[in-house]
């Protein structure tokens, strides 16, 4: 089903399920809040987030191409800094693809033309001990570094879009992953990616830094 929405272009991704903290200044970005919160009675106030292929959040050059998977935000909290400076909350919600740029959408801030994705399972006989097989290279992972454990969520197709809470991964595999097909393939690739980063871990004792949440755009 295609719609439209308004955009963050963002130097992240952001996953279904996953929280969004974004210290909002810029007027462009400003504006879109607002035009969100007013409009909250009579829909929801969602916008979508898509990493950024090249370019930066600010400055003269600024995007110069986006990702074509991108993930909506669902705006949960909104409080005021100090004069136009806003910290608001989202939370991943619905993926979609990039279809194009609305250009008579007359806003300031970019509004694009998007498509909503299914979430299919895949082969489904095989999710399950995927999925059980993920859980325990996330443990081994985490042992690995000396980390506590964690609770990761307890349904398969979560779990999938789980890993970047486990591991911290860079932008290009968080892209992937996002952009995977179905479940069955988000979590082989998510398996992937973890035995990958233990086995390195492993062999040159290398520590990831995870990356802080994106709190400015700009």
């Amino acid at each position: 089903m295609m719609a439209t929405l308004p955009l963050f272009p963002l130097g992240t991704v952001l996953m279904p399920g996953a929280q969004l903290p974004l210290q909002i200044f810029e007027p462009r970005y400003v504006r879109l809040l607002r035009d969100l919160l007013e409009a909250q009675d009579e829909q929801l106030p969602i916008f979508g987030v898509v990493a950024i292929r090249e370019g930066f959040e600010v400055g003269d050059a600024g995007v110069r191409a986006l990702h074509p998977v991108g993930c909506a935000a669902l705006l949960t909290q909104a409080a005021v800094l100090g004069g136009q400076r806003y910290l608001v909350i989202s939370e991943g919600t619905s993926r979609f693809t990039l279809d194009g740029i609305d250009e008579t959408a007359g806003t300031p801030y970019v509004t694009a033309q998007v498509t909503w994705l299914d979430e299919p399972d895949g082969d489904g006989s095989v999710v399950p001990e995927l999925a059980r097989q993920l859980r325990v290279e996330l443990t081994a992972y985490r042992a690995t570094l000396g980390m506590e454990p964690v609770d990761p969520p307890a349904g398969d197709h979560d779990l999938s879009y789980w890993v970047p809470e486990g591991v911290a991964l860079d932008l290009a595999d968080r892209q992937s992953l996002l952009a995977s097909s179905d479940t069955e393939s988000r979590l082989r690739l998510g398996l992937r990616i973890v035995r990958r980063e233990r086995a390195l871990t492993q062999s040159f004792g290398a520590v990831p830094q995870r990356p802080e949440p994106p709190l400015s755009l700009n």
